[in-house]
């Protein structure tokens, strides 16, 4: 048997399966594509989440394209986070093109040419379906974590959330939280510390600054109504595609901490929402986090251990993560490990630092007795990765160095009018895009402190009339008195005995 036949043997056995599937391309060996020898991913298998990592250039955006694509085929729906927004060109099919061809031969597969069906989303004031959520969604312990606030702070927040749904006062947004900080220690202090305990000035005014800091990133356009439901993003087209979901989020790559509140908001809503799905063999749903590092930068350990705990748990509600990144080492060991599927495009050893990063990453890959994977690492060319998966019994599958197949859809961006015949189509865009600002708490207090402020007033005004009527009283009481001794004194005066005694006195001068 020849040493070929013996890796396409190899690679058709590890890669063998019973149901669905998709295929990604055909195995190399040697520097040779051999045809037939495709590598392929069970479906069973989706929602156990994945790696598509590799240097600038190497072709990881086509490969999630790819994958979404294929989905899309199976009638299973895909969020895409489209970081660097070269994503939309799924909406149009292929140009073609002779390399194209020349790549699929050497796979053994056809290449067909198509457009799929996409939803455009936003976060900002880009165009799309505007994603929102409330603050009382998201919960004390949720919005505690994002803001990365101390144990005595997260406390002060439970009590907020308390006295909010207490007395029916609605936390929509940010300004409706800041309000209701600013009251707890002003206009409402006594109210709260006779009920719930004495609420600090000092933590309520750095919960306030980590507040503003999150408002500066962009996330006052977050919080909000209309509240986006996630069953949205699991709907399928009239042709039984799923529908994919393309989330812009391409003026928010300096905003870690907007992308990671909202990335841990969508997790938690689908985990809370979601029916449990058992073994179901198909995945529904599948979530791309391209520029994943972006999630996990400068957050905290708290923030990091809910991001882990949704990762473990969430594939259980038939949801796949996908975490697309430049390095393996950007995802904490904790997720990588939760890992499924890793496609490894090429790395680069340009310092001593990348070829340390090369050797940790061929360890996190199954040994093969026909490749070094260090070396291998180095040496795939664009479209070309290191694949290993899971078949149907949750085993690792062969370590493959893979020819990729090319997207069926455009690789390039839709222009400014096919964006906007999408968008167009879209049925999401009157559901979701009528800014409303309902009566919440903040309107709610601000009209407690206008009563307030008004019978305060009142009685102020009340105890001022009080006075000046008891100054008034007091001043006619005097006038009266001071009258009566007046006459009393000319009574005197004009008595005849007063007369009497008074000329009496001037006749003895006289004399």
């Amino acid at each position: 048997m020849s040493d070929n036949q013996a890796f396409l043997d190899h690679i058709n056995e590890g890669y063998k399966t019973k149901g669905d599937f998709l295929t990604m391309g055909a195995a190399m060996h040697k520097g040779e594509t051999i045809t037939e020898a495709h590598v392929k991913i069970p479906l069973k298998t989706l929602n156990r989440h994945g790696l598509i990592a590799g240097a600038t250039g190497t072709g990881k955006t086509k490969t999630l394209q790819v994958i979404a694509e294929n989905l899309s085929e199976q009638g299973i729906p895909v969020v895409l986070m489209d970081i660097k927004g070269d994503l939309s060109g799924i909406a149009a099919a292929s140009p073609g093109h002779a390399k194209i061809d020349e790549r699929h031969e050497k796979i053994g597969i056809p290449f067909d040419p198509k457009a799929f069906p996409v939803e455009i989303l936003s976060l900002s004031e880009q165009d799309g379906v505007r994603l929102r959520a409330t603050v009382s969604e998201f919960g004390p312990v949720l919005l505690s974590r994002i803001l990365d606030v101390t144990s005595t702070q997260a406390g002060i927040i439970s009590v907020i959330f308390k006295y909010c749904d207490d007395n029916k006062l609605p936390l929509l947004d940010l300004k409706d939280l800041k309000k209701v900080l600013q009251f707890a220690t002003k206009e409402g202090r006594e109210t709260l510390e006779k009920d719930y305990g004495r609420i600090s000035t000092a933590s309520t005014g750095a919960i306030l600054r980590k507040i503003v800091e999150l408002e500066q990133q962009g996330a006052d356009l977050f919080f909000g109504e209309t509240s986006f439901d996630v069953q949205d993003l699991c709907r399928i087209d009239e042709n039984g595609r799923g529908i994919i979901n393309i989330i812009r989020l391409t003026d928010i790559q300096d905003k870690p901490k907007l992308f990671s509140t909202f990335m841990l908001s969508l997790l938690a809503e689908i985990y809370g929402t979601f029916p449990e799905q058992g073994d179901s063999g198909r995945p529904e749903l599948v979530i791309f986090l391209d520029e994943a590092h972006l999630i996990f930068k400068e957050a905290s350990n708290a923030l990091m251990g809910q991001i882990e705990s949704i990762v473990k748990l969430i594939r259980s509600k038939g949801v796949g993560l996908y975490f697309v990144t430049q390095n393996p080492t950007d995802v904490p060991d904790g997720v990588l490990s939760q890992l499924g599927l890793k496609i490894q495009h090429a790395l680069r050893a340009f310092t001593a630092k990348d070829r340390k990063a090369i050797k940790l990453t061929a360890e996190n890959y199954p040994i093969s007795e026909f490749y070094d994977t260090k070396e291998v690492l180095t040496s795939l060319g664009i479209g070309e990765a290191l694949v290993s998966a899971l078949d149907e019994k949750g085993r690792p599958t062969p370590l493959a160095a893979t020819m990729l197949r090319a997207p069926m859809s455009r690789m390039d961006i839709l222009s400014d009018n096919e964006l906007k015949a999408v968008l167009k189509k879209s049925e999401l865009i009157p559901k979701y895009n009528e800014e409303i600002d309902r009566e919440s708490a903040y309107e709610l207090l601000n009209k407690k402190i206008e009563k307030a402020e008004a019978e305060e007033a009142k009685e102020k005004a009340k105890k001022e009339r009080e006075k000046l009527n008891k100054s008034s009283s007091s001043s006619r009481k005097s006038s009266r008195k001071s009258s009566t001794t007046e006459k009393a004194i000319i009574k005197v005066l004009t008595s005849a005995t007063f007369i009497r005694g008074a000329l009496g006195v001037l006749n003895k001068l006289l004399k």
